[in-house]
Protein backbone atom coordinates (compact mmCIF):
# COMPACT_ATOMS: atom_id res chain seq x y z
CA UNK A 1 0.00 0.00 0.00
CA UNK A 2 1.49 3.38 -1.21
CA UNK A 3 1.09 5.97 1.41
CA UNK A 4 -0.58 9.36 0.88
CA UNK A 5 2.61 11.19 1.04
CA UNK A 6 4.70 8.78 -1.10
CA UNK A 7 1.54 9.38 -3.73
CA UNK A 8 1.88 12.99 -3.59
CA UNK A 9 6.01 13.23 -4.57
CA UNK A 10 4.87 10.32 -7.39
CA UNK A 11 2.20 12.87 -8.55
CA UNK A 12 4.88 15.83 -8.79
CA UNK A 13 7.35 13.33 -10.79
CA UNK A 14 4.41 12.67 -12.99
CA UNK A 15 3.80 16.31 -13.50
CA UNK A 16 7.28 16.53 -14.76
CA UNK A 17 6.58 13.67 -17.59
CA UNK A 18 3.23 14.80 -18.28
CA UNK A 19 1.07 12.10 -17.59
CA UNK A 20 -1.52 10.29 -15.11
CA UNK A 21 -2.30 7.57 -13.24
CA UNK A 22 -5.31 6.11 -11.55
CA UNK A 23 -2.92 3.39 -9.44
CA UNK A 24 0.62 4.19 -7.97
CA UNK A 25 1.95 0.58 -7.08
CA UNK A 26 4.00 0.12 -9.87
CA UNK A 27 5.33 3.29 -10.30
CA UNK A 28 6.72 3.18 -6.80
CA UNK A 29 7.91 0.27 -7.55
CA UNK A 30 9.78 1.12 -10.40
CA UNK A 31 11.88 4.18 -7.76
CA UNK A 32 12.59 1.33 -5.35
CA UNK A 33 16.47 0.34 -5.05
CA UNK A 34 17.02 -3.16 -4.53
CA UNK A 35 19.24 -2.29 -0.89
CA UNK A 36 15.73 -0.66 0.20
CA UNK A 37 13.78 -4.16 0.39
CA UNK A 38 17.01 -6.06 1.69
CA UNK A 39 17.12 -3.23 4.83
CA UNK A 40 13.57 -2.89 5.54
CA UNK A 41 12.36 -6.17 4.33
CA UNK A 42 9.19 -7.41 1.99
CA UNK A 43 6.71 -5.60 2.94
CA UNK A 44 8.30 -2.00 1.57
CA UNK A 45 6.95 -3.60 -1.98
CA UNK A 46 9.08 -4.87 -4.69
CA UNK A 47 12.14 -3.13 -5.73
CA UNK A 48 12.90 -2.19 -9.69
CA UNK A 49 15.07 -4.85 -11.24
CA UNK A 50 11.94 -6.94 -12.93
CA UNK A 51 10.32 -3.31 -14.40
CA UNK A 52 14.42 -2.36 -15.07
CA UNK A 53 14.46 -5.41 -17.23
CA UNK A 54 10.93 -4.69 -19.31
CA UNK A 55 11.88 -1.17 -20.09
CA UNK A 56 15.32 -2.16 -20.89
CA UNK A 57 13.34 -3.79 -23.93
CA UNK A 58 10.52 -0.81 -24.06
CA UNK A 59 13.19 1.94 -24.09
CA UNK A 60 14.93 -0.05 -27.02
CA UNK A 61 12.11 -0.91 -29.26
CA UNK A 62 10.94 2.63 -28.94
CA UNK A 63 13.93 4.28 -29.74
CA UNK A 64 14.79 1.54 -32.45
CA UNK A 65 11.32 2.05 -34.13
CA UNK A 66 11.88 6.01 -34.20
CA UNK A 67 15.54 5.11 -35.86
CA UNK A 68 14.09 2.81 -38.45
CA UNK A 69 11.13 5.43 -39.64
CA UNK A 70 13.07 8.41 -39.74
CA UNK A 71 16.36 7.01 -41.57
CA UNK A 72 15.23 4.60 -44.17
CA UNK A 73 18.78 4.58 -45.61
CA UNK A 74 20.63 3.91 -43.06
CA UNK A 75 21.84 -0.13 -42.53
CA UNK A 76 21.03 -2.36 -39.96
CA UNK A 77 24.82 -2.18 -38.37
CA UNK A 78 24.22 1.99 -38.65
CA UNK A 79 21.19 1.68 -37.62
CA UNK A 80 21.80 -1.01 -34.39
CA UNK A 81 25.56 1.73 -33.70
CA UNK A 82 22.68 4.99 -33.64
CA UNK A 83 20.76 2.64 -31.24
CA UNK A 84 23.41 1.49 -28.90
CA UNK A 85 24.74 5.11 -28.26
CA UNK A 86 20.80 6.27 -27.51
CA UNK A 87 20.28 3.17 -25.08
CA UNK A 88 23.14 3.06 -22.80
CA UNK A 89 23.94 4.17 -19.27
CA UNK A 90 25.27 7.18 -19.64
CA UNK A 91 22.44 8.24 -21.78
CA UNK A 92 19.37 6.91 -19.93
CA UNK A 93 20.70 8.41 -16.91
CA UNK A 94 20.85 12.11 -18.02
CA UNK A 95 17.09 11.30 -19.24
CA UNK A 96 17.13 10.29 -15.68
CA UNK A 97 18.36 13.78 -14.20
CA UNK A 98 16.03 16.08 -16.67
CA UNK A 99 12.99 14.41 -14.83
CA UNK A 100 14.67 14.33 -11.52
CA UNK A 101 14.37 11.01 -10.63
CA UNK A 102 16.93 10.61 -8.07
CA UNK A 103 14.77 12.83 -5.33
CA UNK A 104 12.52 10.19 -5.38
CA UNK A 105 14.46 7.19 -4.87
CA UNK A 106 14.03 5.26 -2.34
CA UNK A 107 17.03 3.55 -1.14
CA UNK A 108 18.85 1.75 2.03
CA UNK A 109 21.17 4.08 3.85
CA UNK A 110 24.07 2.79 3.09
CA UNK A 111 23.10 2.98 -0.85
CA UNK A 112 21.93 6.96 0.01
CA UNK A 113 25.24 7.83 2.00
CA UNK A 114 27.25 6.52 -0.68
CA UNK A 115 25.37 8.73 -3.43
CA UNK A 116 23.22 6.32 -4.58
CA UNK A 117 20.91 9.22 -5.82
CA UNK A 118 23.70 10.20 -8.23
CA UNK A 119 24.50 7.01 -9.34
CA UNK A 120 24.61 6.67 -13.22
CA UNK A 121 23.72 3.14 -13.23
CA UNK A 122 21.03 3.95 -10.20
CA UNK A 123 19.77 6.52 -12.00
CA UNK A 124 19.59 4.81 -15.47
CA UNK A 125 17.85 1.47 -13.84
CA UNK A 126 15.05 3.83 -13.02
CA UNK A 127 14.69 5.46 -15.86
CA UNK A 128 14.27 2.28 -17.78
CA UNK A 129 11.80 0.71 -14.62
CA UNK A 130 9.70 4.12 -14.87
CA UNK A 131 9.26 3.13 -18.64
CA UNK A 132 8.40 -0.10 -17.98
CA UNK A 133 5.96 0.77 -15.30
CA UNK A 134 4.52 3.20 -17.25
CA UNK A 135 4.13 0.96 -20.13
CA UNK A 136 2.12 -1.41 -18.44
CA UNK A 137 -0.53 0.84 -17.12
CA UNK A 138 -0.85 3.10 -20.05
CA UNK A 139 0.44 1.18 -22.81
CA UNK A 140 3.25 2.01 -25.65
CA UNK A 141 1.61 4.50 -27.63
CA UNK A 142 0.89 7.02 -24.27
CA UNK A 143 4.90 7.14 -23.30
CA UNK A 144 6.65 7.00 -26.79
CA UNK A 145 6.75 10.74 -27.29
CA UNK A 146 7.53 10.74 -23.62
CA UNK A 147 10.91 8.42 -23.93
CA UNK A 148 11.50 10.44 -26.87
CA UNK A 149 11.34 13.40 -25.30
CA UNK A 150 13.64 13.08 -22.32
CA UNK A 151 16.35 11.06 -24.55
CA UNK A 152 15.74 13.69 -27.28
CA UNK A 153 19.59 15.20 -26.74
CA UNK A 154 21.03 11.90 -27.27
CA UNK A 155 19.19 10.89 -30.05
CA UNK A 156 19.93 14.43 -31.91
CA UNK A 157 23.78 13.42 -31.25
CA UNK A 158 23.42 10.29 -32.87
CA UNK A 159 21.68 12.42 -35.62
CA UNK A 160 24.97 14.25 -36.25
CA UNK A 161 26.91 11.35 -36.04
CA UNK A 162 28.13 10.81 -32.78
CA UNK A 163 27.27 7.20 -31.80
CA UNK A 164 29.58 7.02 -28.92
CA UNK A 165 31.75 4.36 -30.46
CA UNK A 166 34.67 6.30 -28.14
CA UNK A 167 37.04 4.03 -28.50
CA UNK A 168 37.29 3.71 -32.09
CA UNK A 169 37.38 7.52 -32.63
CA UNK A 170 40.06 7.44 -29.66
CA UNK A 171 42.20 4.78 -31.72
CA UNK A 172 41.80 6.44 -35.27
CA UNK A 173 43.24 9.27 -33.30
CA UNK A 174 46.15 8.20 -31.21
CA UNK A 175 47.65 6.14 -34.31
CA UNK A 176 48.20 9.00 -35.58
CA UNK A 177 50.95 9.97 -32.78
CA UNK A 178 54.22 8.79 -32.90
CA UNK A 179 53.71 6.79 -29.91
CA UNK A 180 50.34 5.13 -30.58
CA UNK A 181 50.22 1.82 -28.26
CA UNK A 182 47.42 2.37 -25.46
CA UNK A 183 45.89 -0.38 -23.18
CA UNK A 184 42.85 -0.99 -21.88
CA UNK A 185 42.87 -2.52 -18.28
CA UNK A 186 39.93 -3.05 -15.89
CA UNK A 187 41.23 -1.04 -12.80
CA UNK A 188 38.69 -2.43 -10.31
CA UNK A 189 34.96 -4.24 -10.03
CA UNK A 190 32.66 -3.86 -7.26
CA UNK A 191 29.20 -4.58 -6.62
CA UNK A 192 26.67 -7.74 -6.66
CA UNK A 193 26.65 -10.41 -9.88
CA UNK A 194 23.28 -8.19 -10.38
CA UNK A 195 24.78 -4.87 -10.25
CA UNK A 196 28.43 -4.84 -11.10
CA UNK A 197 30.48 -1.59 -11.45
CA UNK A 198 33.69 -1.89 -13.58
CA UNK A 199 35.98 0.68 -13.50
CA UNK A 200 38.58 0.89 -16.59
CA UNK A 201 41.71 2.42 -17.11
CA UNK A 202 43.83 3.59 -20.38
CA UNK A 203 47.54 3.20 -20.20
CA UNK A 204 49.64 4.74 -22.65
CA UNK A 205 53.52 3.75 -21.85
CA UNK A 206 52.37 2.27 -18.52
CA UNK A 207 51.10 5.66 -17.25
CA UNK A 208 46.88 6.00 -16.78
CA UNK A 209 45.79 8.65 -18.56
CA UNK A 210 41.96 8.32 -18.43
CA UNK A 211 39.20 6.29 -16.48
CA UNK A 212 35.66 5.22 -17.12
CA UNK A 213 32.97 3.55 -14.90
CA UNK A 214 30.14 1.16 -16.39
CA UNK A 215 27.66 -2.03 -15.82
CA UNK A 216 30.21 -3.53 -18.23
CA UNK A 217 33.78 -3.77 -18.88
CA UNK A 218 32.93 -2.56 -22.75
CA UNK A 219 30.67 0.30 -21.16
CA UNK A 220 33.83 1.16 -18.49
CA UNK A 221 36.05 1.03 -21.60
CA UNK A 222 33.78 3.35 -23.88
CA UNK A 223 33.35 6.00 -20.94
CA UNK A 224 37.54 5.97 -20.57
CA UNK A 225 37.90 6.53 -24.24
CA UNK A 226 35.20 9.36 -23.86
CA UNK A 227 37.48 10.75 -21.14
CA UNK A 228 40.29 10.56 -22.71
CA UNK A 229 38.65 12.34 -25.88
CA UNK A 230 37.60 14.93 -23.86
CA UNK A 231 40.73 15.93 -22.33
CA UNK A 232 42.14 16.13 -25.88
CA UNK A 233 39.94 18.64 -26.95
CA UNK A 234 37.92 16.42 -28.90
CA UNK A 235 34.63 16.57 -27.23
CA UNK A 236 32.85 18.85 -24.79
CA UNK A 237 31.76 17.26 -21.61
Amino acid sequence: MVSEQRISQLQKLLANIGLKLAKYDLLNSALIHPSYVFEKGNQVGSHNQRLEFLGDAVVGLIVGDYLYHQFPEKSEGELTKMRAAVVCESSLAKAANRLGIGQYLLMGKGEKIGGGATRPSNLADAFEALVGALYIELGINAIRDVVLGFLKPEIEKVILGHYGDYKTQFQELIQKQADGVIEYQIISETGPDHEKEFVAGIFRSGRLISQGKGRTKKEAEQNAAHQALIKMGELNE
